[in-house]
């Protein structure tokens, strides 16, 4: 079999080179840059050099399943960024693969896709997406998500989508680096104490999902991932950061302060045209504050989905 794989370079879609390769499947990989070529070779996959939204069709041809797990995946930025990379990224992939009768494309979903500002309380796959969400990586993986659903049977193409919440493990570049540097700025701070409850997602759970799915799942459908039960958000960071040696202690901004807070700096931000980010976002604070809990019965029941590492494995192994 041969494999096709954007955002190889990347967090998620290293760790899913790496698996298909040792399952034996040949993976041509996207890369944008040659250091993003040389880290595909790396991990044992042809590297393709070309842009999201360029000109595809090399790359693809000859592979009966694609992976699309390259997005613009920022707090902050333009619009024009998230548009370009995540939405018209993920039509041109699209267009590439059916032109080139490509049997599965799975897609690398998000639970943020869901996200307006509201938590998410044991959600299902039958909750709606927001592609109007005010922020803006939200607003993006949603319409990227609904180009996929809508490309289901193009060219004889079958589309699905699989959706990790809070995804961690080894090899993470963003999330747990990104909290243990606000720490050491001293600029770390819990928003409403921390005590909403979060899914989780190890990132060699979530490359078995994704799995599962171009094997298993059903055509134009969605499907949640996660570690299991889901945790205290206070909890997770605190155990993730620790084993950096990083302490995010005590100190705390209640959410009533932080949301308005945060509408404020994105609008002053968004009206000065600074290109600094805000020091505070809406995404930050709902990512921080509301409860984001999502039930995966339907990846158990129909994908035969089961994790293959714990949250404590995960954790230990950190």
């Amino acid at each position: 079999m041969r494999a096709f794989v954007t955002g190889g370079s990347g967090f998620i879609g290293g760790v899913l080179v790496r698996r298909l390769v040792a399952d034996g499947v040949q993976v041509s990989a996207l890369a944008r840059s040659e250091a993003s070529a040389d880290r595909v070779r790396a991990l044992g996959a042809e590297p393709f050099v070309a842009d999201l939204t360029g000109d595809l069709t090399a790359g693809v041809e000859g592979c009966e399943v694609a992976y699309h797990a390259a997005a613009f995946v920022e707090q902050w930025g333009p619009w024009e960024e998230f548009q370009r990379a995540t939405v018209d990224g993920t039509r041109n992939v699209l267009a590439a693969c059916s032109a080139a009768a490509v049997k599965r494309f799975v897609h690398v979903g998000t639970e943020a896709a869901l996200v307006d500002g509201n938590a998410l309380m044991n959600a299902d796959e039958s909750w709606p997406l927001k592609p109007d969400s005010r922020a803006y990586y939200p607003r993006s993986k949603a319409r990227a998500e609904q180009a996929v659903v809508a490309a289901n049977g193009h060219g004889g193409m079958e589309t699905v989508v699989v959706r990790p919440r809070f995804v961690w493990g080894p090899g993470d570049t963003t999330l747990l680096p990104g909290i243990v540097e606000l720490i050491r700025g001293g600029k770390f701070a819990w928003v409403g104490g921390g005590g909403n409850l979060t899914s989780t997602a190890h990132v060699d759970n979530v490359v078995e999902g994704l799995v599962l799915a171009a094997e298993k799942g059903r055509a134009g459908e969605a499907y949640f991932i996660t570690d299991g039960e889901p945790i205290a958000f206070r909890e997770m960071i605190t155990a993730m950061v620790a084993t950096a040696g990083a302490d995010p202690g005590k100190r705390n901004v209640p959410a009533a302060v932080a949301k308005p807070a945060a509408a404020a700096a994105e609008g002053i931000w968004r009206a000065l045209r600074l290109k600094s980010e805000p020091p505070i976002t809406r995404l930050a604070v709902w990512n921080s504050a509301l409860e984001c809990t999502v039930d995966d019965s339907k990846a158990r029941r129909e994908l035969g989905y089961e994790p293959v590492i714990t949250r404590e494995e995960g954790l230990a192994a950190l």
